[in-house]
């Protein structure tokens, strides 16, 4: 029976490959659908999502765009939907950054969580360098929200609508949003949004919610006001910037859950774990527990739909540049090579 022996030959030869024992020959036979799942296919077996951020800038490193396109199934632009790039000037609109990283997206089969309307920072200096009545601001909120949503209607999963409104002590943070049209701004941006693109699920966004305390309860105070009051809130966005020398927040699980019961989806929206430098194989191994941790909160949770890692690349990370003296915050390191996180990630998502 030469063709059934042929059959398990070709299915054994799979299996190493997928398990990556296969070498020479057999690696080399086994067809391309056998080989190792990504980190988005594990994913959608658990109903989930995963992503990466990206930016324009690294969209030039051919190496780097192959892994993005096909490792992940949800992109988020890291700047290039943020006011400072897409309305520069009042009234006159670029989304050329933001247009690159959609029609990627696009080509890669991929949905976009759009990343930020509503923010104190990265603001365009037209609009930080004066002072504005009410009614003023008003209308330029509603027109660059408006604006924005409208363009990209029917071409983005979600918005991050309102970013980082709060204080770590759950008191309104001071912006120009805050001190110039109150509390409601947050209700009228989602309100406006939604006018804007009714299927965009609508997300608030913050960093240190991810362990219950005074600025998550804040989040959940509004969450459960805006719900009350008919504001379209679809989602609260958990950031997950994290740093090993700060301790793990065991408390995430129960608190993505106490969002869920609200109704509200919620997403781990900008993960990275940074550590004190130089990397060690003591804190990657913690870092890739910490990894698996919170993937595996994420899975236990109905309404956790995803995870997005803030660019999945330590070659392209935030990190060094605005905490000196710490980095190898992600999954894969300088060189594009995956670290014993990503291997973590792997083990949760199965």
């Amino acid at each position: 029976m030469p063709q059934v022996r042929l059959r398990l030959a070709g299915a054994l030869a799979a299996a190493l490959v997928t398990a990556g024992l296969a070498t020479g020959p057999a690696a080399q036979a086994a067809p391309a659908h056998a080989r190792q799942p990504t980190l988005a296919s594990l994913a959608e077996r658990h109903g989930r999502y995963f992503g990466s951020a990206t930016d324009n800038p690294e969209l030039t490193d051919s190496a780097y765009t192959k892994i993005l396109g096909g490792e992940f199934d949800m992109i988020t632009p890291g700047n290039g939907m943020k006011w400072y790039a897409t309305e520069p000037q009042q009234g006159v609109f670029d989304w050329t950054n933001g247009d690159q990283i959609v029609n990627l997206a696009r080509r890669n089969h991929q949905k976009v969580r759009a990343h930020t309307l509503v923010w104190h920072s990265q603001l365009p200096d037209w609009l930080t360098s004066k002072q504005w009545t009410a009614a003023d601001l008003r209308a330029v909120l509603k027109k660059h929200i408006t604006t924005e949503v409208r363009h990209y209607r029917g071409k983005v999963y979600s918005w991050d609508v309102v970013n980082e409104a709060f204080n770590e002590d759950g008191t309104y943070r001071e912006t120009i949003w805050y001190k110039t049209l109150g509390p409601g701004y947050i209700a009228d941006a989602l309100r406006w949004a939604h006018q804007a693109d009714p299927h965009a699920r609508l997300y608030v966004n913050d960093y240190n919610i991810e362990a219950t305390g005074p600025k998550s309860d804040a989040y959940y105070a509004l969450a459960k006001s805006l719900r009350a009051q008919g504001v379209p809130l679809d989602g609260i966005g958990f950031q997950t910037h994290l740093a090993l020398q700060y301790g793990y927040p065991t408390s995430l699980k129960d608190n993505l859950s106490r969002f869920s019961r609200l109704g509200l989806d919620t997403a781990l929206t900008e993960v990275d774990i940074r550590m004190q430098l130089p990397a060690t194989a003591e804190k990657l191994a913690e870092q890739a527990s910490w990894y698996q941790q919170l993937t595996e909160a994420c899975l236990a949770v109905r309404r956790c739909v995803g995870l997005t890692i803030w660019d999945y690349t330590d070659k392209y990370s935030w990190i060094p540049a605005v905490f000196p003296g710490e980095g190898a915050a992600l999954p894969w390191d300088e060189q594009l090579s995956p670290k014993p996180a990503y291997q973590a990630l792997r083990e949760a998502l199965r």
